[in-house]
């Protein structure tokens, strides 16, 4: 049998053994996930959905966004969202501490256009000369992309002369957008949370010494109405069906 074949059984299976610990009527189950799983979690929940009988149901954006609606009371079953935010939803008792698990990680990328020139990004200094060469970069506050590429900036030492150039965009998309529209010459996002579209495409990570890995972490919410559904979605995005969906669209998983 193959590895892959091997690994659908294997979770199959399991996810039987989930859903007959949980309660037989199907419940409802509300997701809060960083828009950046937004191509695994919809490939992943048909899987979930079919095996259980339970339906998510998603809400993305970007990760400032998640955490003011949690701070304000949103009602979710699941989170997930970048390790240090569930790190601080633990400590304010928002997310059920022994549920929560670590999924997969990302590094950070330069997106440009199709047949612009392609410049040196392999190091430091190349690096920083790039950005200083360009007319404007591009990327989405409030996100982790966002807090490093800042402090990168003041790392560098130039966050001055690259503050009139930064056009900081609104939701998910937003730098990929400013790209194709001609508003940026580069645009930053985690790698693995790329999708394709017009006129972008991927020059590659930042240098290693100058990269961040973005690790994104699933918990229960405290006063998740189906909670044992949510601890069994968890377990699911932790099995080797799961592992090898994260791998194809480019994550690394976080394994065991």
């Amino acid at each position: 049998m193959k590895i892959g074949s091997f690994a659908v059984v294997a979770t199959c299976g399991l996810m039987i053994l989930l859903a007959q610990g949980i309660a037989a009527q199907a419940a409802e189950v509300k997701v809060l996930s960083a828009v950046a799983m937004r191509a695994v979690m919809n490939e992943l929940s048909p899987q979930f959905e079919r095996a259980t009988g339970h339906k998510l149901v998603f809400q993305f954006d970007v990760i400032g966004v998640l955490k003011r609606q949690i701070d304000a009371g949103e009602a979710f079953d699941v989170a997930l969202l970048t390790t240090p935010v569930m790190g601080d939803l633990v400590k304010e008792g928002k997310i059920v501490d022994g549920t929560r698990a670590d999924i997969a990680r990302s590094g950070i990328s330069v997106l440009v256009r199709p047949g612009a020139p392609k410049p040196d990004i392999s190091s430091t200094e190349a690096f920083k000369r790039a950005l200083l060469n360009a007319t404007a970069i591009s990327y989405v506050k409030d996100t982790p992309t966002a807090s490093h590429l800042a402090r990168l900036m003041e790392r560098l030492g130039i966050a001055e002369q690259m503050t009139p150039k930064t056009k900081l965009k609104e939701g998910a998309g937003g730098a990929a957008q400013a790209l194709a529209a001609g508003e940026a010459e580069f645009g930053f996002m985690p790698a693995a949370a790329f999708e394709p579209v017009p006129g972008v495409e991927l020059l590659g990570p930042l240098p290693s010494e100058l990269q961040n890995y973005i690790g994104y972490t699933a918990g229960v919410g405290a006063t998740a109405k189906e909670g044992e559904v949510g601890k069994a979605l968890i377990t699911f995005l932790k099995t080797p069906a799961a592992v090898l969906v994260l791998k194809a669209k480019g994550w690394e998983p976080i394994t065991p």
